[in-house]
């Protein structure tokens, strides 16, 4: 139970839970961590492992001596740093530390790099855990040399931050991470006000077929009861079913508390601020016009002379989408456009393959199922539905359909320069030319280009080459070689021959 303080005249002043959000590289041991700190909590309850539908969930660390009392920690499991970002582009501020789980036998990567980058934008103070140092190649002092390069400086390298040498696998470490995460919540004094009304973060929300708009709320100041009204700048409504991470029913959330709330009129926007109002009424009036906060498509006339690429965009949760948006935002659009048409949670049905059809776009499903009448339409009108599981396929599938989408160029590459030293032999538009490779190589097949005195006089092409009057197919940078050459243009001794290719091709 939270502890209440009084002092100073403030009433109602709590000592919350601290907010943790785990990040890290890929198969870095970020799962693994956050399952290993069940062993020391009361999560008992899960569907395939921490659940996605909640999106956060809560530990009790046994109090060590007879007079504390248990304290609790509540982890947010973003599906990705993406997600956390897109909650830091509304202003919100989820979390109050973040863990960076590194594999000490294999150091820093480009998705550590990246945690780093989101950890400090949203100025979090970071734990690192140096995780999988059972491995007999575990180097913790070299990963900690590539922190300082990030700009990270740990305790023992005599900075202020600390890092734990952890085992997700063995448990090594990990109640000394989640100690390290109470001793900091101390020191930053992090409280709540009860008095206050009641507001939070949407970390996490969808459509549930059964029971409509669900979202998961992390409970920031007041407490939040069953029966109260709630808005977001994009949807309201009274709380009528509130539960907790491990799905039981709850009537009441304290600050730190991460519950899912059935009752709003529409599913709300990862990262939105929740706020309790006295009344329905006032709730919807906070809701703002014209669904700024929604994705807005490029206007056409920004798109200008770009190809525009039409893009459906069906996801689990909302927090997908976010995840998918950002990802979007990184692809090249010079040339080609991304333009969203339609974002929705939920399964990909008919309505979909009409609107493919109609504005000739393409199908993006994530983590959906398609129904049986869709699928059937889809068929029919030989419309494909792109379907994922992982985020950076998704990526890999789009970058593709932008290509795809471009008209072929003819692009040029230059593959070789050869000086002219001798002339063998001169007939009609023939000649014989002996040269030496001066940059790149020479292959038999490609066009030339013949310069004189920085100026480019003529064209043709190499018919065949030797060495030492041996047929060879490349004569490498430095080769001395003959050619022969075909074209109007007649080759003189100090020429300069340019051979290149061309070919049709098409690229972001």
């Amino acid at each position: 139970m939270a502890k209440t303080k009084t002092t100073e005249g403030k009433q109602n002043i709590i000592t919350r839970p601290p907010v943790v959000v785990v990040m890290g590289h890929i198969d870095h041991g970020k799962t693994s961590l956050l399952m290993a700190v069940k062993d020391f909590g009361t999560l008992r309850r899960e569907s395939g492992g921490i659940t996605q539908h909640v999106g956060a969930y809560q530990i009790t660390v046994p109090a060590k001596e007879q007079d504390q009392e248990n304290r609790k920690i509540t982890f947010i499991d973003t599906p990705g740093h993406e997600s956390f970002s897109a909650i830091r582009s509304r202003g919100a501020k989820a979390a109050d530390f973040a863990i960076l789980v590194i594999d000490a036998s294999e150091g820093v990567k480009p998705q550590t790099k990246e945690a780093i980058k989101h950890a400090k934008s949203a100025g979090l103070p970071i734990i690192i855990a140096l995780n999988k140092i059972d491995k007999p190649n575990a180097n913790p002092e070299k990963v900690k040399s590539q922190l300082m390069e990030e700009g990270i400086v740990v305790e023992s390298n005599g900075g202020e931050v600390p890092a734990m040498e952890i085992s997700a696998k063995t448990g090594k470490g990990v109640e000394d991470v989640l100690e390290m995460i109470l001793l900091m919540a101390e020191m930053n004094n992090i409280e709540a006000d009860l008095s206050k009304p009641a507001k939070g973060v949407i970390i996490e929300s969808y459509q549930d077929s059964k029971r409509g708009a669900t979202a998961t709320l992390l409970v920031q100041e007041g407490k939040l009861v069953l029966g109260q009204a709630v808005g977001t700048s994009s949807s309201a409504g009274k709380v009528k079913m509130m539960e907790n991470f491990l799905g039981e029913q709850v009537k009441e959330a304290l600050p730190g508390d991460p519950v899912v709330i059935i009752g709003l009129d529409q599913v709300p926007w990862v990262g939105e601020e929740a706020t309790v109002f006295q009344t329905l009424e006032e709730a919807q009036a906070n809701i703002k016009k014209g669904e700024e906060e929604k994705a807005k498509t490029l206007p056409e006339a920004e798109i200008g002379d770009r190809t525009a690429l039409n893009i459906i965009l069906k996801a689990d949760f909302l927090g997908s989408l976010e995840a998918i948006k950002e990802i979007m935002k990184t692809l090249p659009q010079e040339k080609v456009v991304l333009k969203i048409v339609k974002e929705e949670v939920g399964d990909v049905n008919e309505n979909d393959i009409k609107m493919a059809k109609d504005i000739k776009g393409v199908i993006i499903s994530f983590r959906t199922k398609t129904s049986k009448i869709a699928k059937a339409m889809a068929e029919r009108e030989k419309i494909k539905i792109n379907e994922f599981q992982v985020i950076y396929e998704l990526s890999q599938k789009i970058r593709e359909l932008m290509e795809k989408s471009l008209s072929p160029e003819l692009v040029r590459t230059d593959v070789g320069k050869m000086k002219v030293l001798v002339i063998f032999m001169t007939e009609k538009i023939r000649q014989i030319i002996g040269g030496k490779v001066i940059e790149g190589e020479f292959k038999k097949g490609f066009r030339l280009e013949v310069w004189r005195d920085e100026e480019k006089i003529g064209t043709g092409r190499m018919l065949s080459l030797q060495i030492n009057k041996k047929t060879v197919d490349t004569a490498k940078k430095g080769s001395e070689c003959a050619i022969q050459y075909e074209g109007e243009t007649r080759v003189q001794e100090g020429d300069i021959l340019v051979l290149y290719k061309e070919e049709m091709r098409r690229g972001l």
